[in-house]
């Protein structure tokens, strides 16, 4: 068996969301990160916001010291890997920016977008968010997006959906699809988690599961004990048992940046629901604070490999839920 050090700087290490990103990439480099599904825009943002936001990102890599790399299809993450680059997997949660055109999926497609979560947590013209109390499935042009996206090569992301919507989007693709960032309903029950039904449904899809150290996905309610790692691992190991190695992930949920206090800042403003401001609540709303300590920056994920070690798990599986198994179902939907 190869130590956790081995493994994790062997393997492809695909982080399936980070919700922010200034650019900086210390943290990358230190927990092996190789590449990552980066939200590009604000999660309400507009058409013109999300182009603004899509066209600084362009222009960065454009600049000849950018530690990044563009990933349009499956081979470049392995090529920003040998190049020592951070592979940037432009993506977005909220189908906002295309409004009511479907013909803007070609022009976000032609732009690099390659992940789209369909709804979040609220309403939109496509379909329910997670915090819905209708719970209504995909409208008529959610239904045609998703078909769409399956022939542009676009991730269908279901983290924030609804419970109906996220079964409707299933049943229509004919591609892979994902939870980037979503943990194991049965094990803490909150509503931003899956339930052991869409899991089996994701994984029959070919897709996976990105488990998240994001502390409310794994608190008990308990406000004396945070979170630690071992509930993170016992989300893994529960989503494993249940749909089988292939189809598990990670999805941080963290930002990727350098000034932790402006991401803080802008994390505030966000729209806050009680399972996210009971657990502030009980220990901190600071960004270090909403995850578990052991895996609160990209710098210290090793962390979690190590603890997978620890539990015996093989190197192969290890692999697997490090990025292999990400960088397999985007294949399917991307191509090359």
């Amino acid at each position: 068996m190869s130590t956790a050090a081995e493994i994790q700087e062997q393997s492809l290490v695909i982080d399936g969301l980070s919700y922010y990103s200034d650019g900086y990439t210390g943290d990358l480099r230190t927990g092996g990160v190789n590449a990552l599904n980066v939200t590009i825009a604000n999660f309400e943002a507009e058409y013109a916001e999300t182009c603004d936001r899509i066209a600084g990102w362009l222009s960065a890599l454009k600049e000849p010291a950018c530690e990044w790399r563009l990933i349009e299809r499956a081979s470049d993450l392995e090529t920003a890997k040998e190049a020592g680059q951070i592979g940037l997997i432009m993506g977005w949660q909220n189908m906002r920016p295309m409004g009511d055109r479907l013909d803007r999926l070609e022009l976000f497609h032609q732009l690099g977008v390659r992940v789209m979560q369909i709804t979040y947590n609220y309403r939109n013209a496509l379909g329910d968010g997670c915090l819905e109390t209708e719970d209504s499935g995909l409208s008529v042009l959610g239904r045609d997006a998703v078909k769409i996206m399956n022939d542009l090569g676009i991730a269908i992301d279901l983290s924030h959906v609804g419970y109906r919507t996220t079964l409707d989007a299933i049943e229509l693709s004919d591609k892979p699809v994902l939870a980037t960032h979503a943990n194991a309903k049965s094990l803490t029950d909150l509503v931003r988690n899956k339930s052991d039904d869409v899991i089996k449904a994701i994984a029959e899809t070919g897709g996976v599961i990105g488990a998240s150290v994001y502390g409310p996905m794994l608190w008990d309610g308990d406000v004396n004990r945070r979170p630690t790692v071992d509930d993170f691992v016992r989300h893994i190991e529960y989503i494993v048992d249940l749909v089988g190695i292939d189809h598990v992930g990670f999805g941080t949920d963290l930002p990727a940046s350098r000034d932790l206090q402006k991401t803080a800042y802008e994390a505030a403003n966000r729209r806050l629901w009680t399972g996210i401001s009971s657990y502030g609540d009980a220990f901190g709303h600071d960004i270090p604070a909403r995850y578990i300590e052991a895996a609160n920056s990209h710098a210290k994920l090793p962390a979690v490999t190590e603890a997978l070690v620890a539990r015996g798990w093989r190197d192969a599986d290890i692999a697997a839920y490090l990025g292999g198994n990400f960088a397999r179902a985007l294949g399917k939907i991307w191509g090359g």
